[in-house]
């Protein structure tokens, strides 16, 4: 097989996109990288989920390179299970973020993500999970939240919508935190200007790579600023309707093998 070559580096999300509903890899897909990897091709997850929670399943990949973690506040070399890079979210900074948009919506409820490959996710009480298979550790008030260092918080609104309570959370907090909506039930509070693209340029960088030759593939907006970052930006069937408007493509949802079925077409048998 030969690469393709317009793309030497392949970027997916995780959830939504390249995993099922059920947290598992297809047979199809573990067989479209297995053909990316050996067409020549760098893979790449970026995701929000951070590194700690990415191990396990850059273990079910046989992926010992690197991995964009934290909504790309930490590069993660598998391999060595170590950050390479990574940035924190200021606890003074993040609590004033979380006080100016309850003054505007009322009550929110709350998680973090602590930095480090051993970081705890902290929840406190109200705050449900959205993916009810990762662990998570509650506490009983939300200054606990507070006792480590963060790569990012949160939220979630009783009966706000996640389009509505990120919509307000950016209208007063734009200059303390960049604001994510990167799933269902799932807006979140990252260090300023840190973003998908930022991790992804930079472990793109560490493998002698550039944005002219990556393909990335995503379902929500915290997507967007990877995809215009890369040179093409393909969007799942299931995606949110703001990373459909500016993706170059749309492909089957992820149940359905969308990544895998695109990365078939760039890398055919030899």
């Amino acid at each position: 097989m030969a690469a393709s070559p317009a793309y030497a580096l392949i970027a997916t999300d995780l959830d939504g996109t390249l995993l099922r509903a059920d947290d598992t890899f297809s047979d199809r897909s573990l067989a479209a990288l297995a053909r990316v990897a050996a067409g020549g091709a760098r893979h790449l997850v970026v995701t929000g989920r951070p590194a700690p929670r990415v191990r396990p399943l850059l273990d079910d990949l046989g992926s010992t390179g690197l991995a964009v973690c934290g909504q790309g506040a930490q590069v993660y070399d598998a391999g060595a299970d170590r950050l390479l890079w990574s940035v924190t979210l200021d606890r003074e900074l993040a609590e004033t973020a979380l006080g100016k948009i309850e003054a505007e919506v009322g009550q929110v409820y709350a998680a973090v993500d602590q930095d480090g490959v051993d970081g705890l996710t902290l929840i406190e009480p109200g705050y449900l999970m959205p993916h009810p298979t990762l662990p998570a550790v509650r506490v009983g008030r939300r200054d606990d939240l507070w006792c480590e260092p963060i790569s990012k918080v949160l939220l979630r609104h009783p009966y706000l919508s996640d389009d509505e309570l990120a919509v307000t959370a950016r209208s007063v907090v734009s200059s303390l935190a960049t604001v994510t909506m990167s799933g269902p039930g799932t807006v979140e509070l990252q260090p300023c200007g840190i973003t998908k693209a930022t991790g992804l340029a930079l472990a793109a960088g560490h493998l002698g790579l550039g944005p002219e030759t990556t393909i990335a593939f995503g379902d929500m907006p915290n997507d967007i600023p990877m995809f215009d970052w890369a040179a093409r930006g393909v969007a799942m069937a299931n995606a949110h309707p703001e990373l459909r408007a500016v993706a170059d493509q749309v492909t089957l949802s992820n149940e359905d093998d969308g990544v895998a079925v695109v990365l078939e077409g760039l890398f055919r048998e030899a």
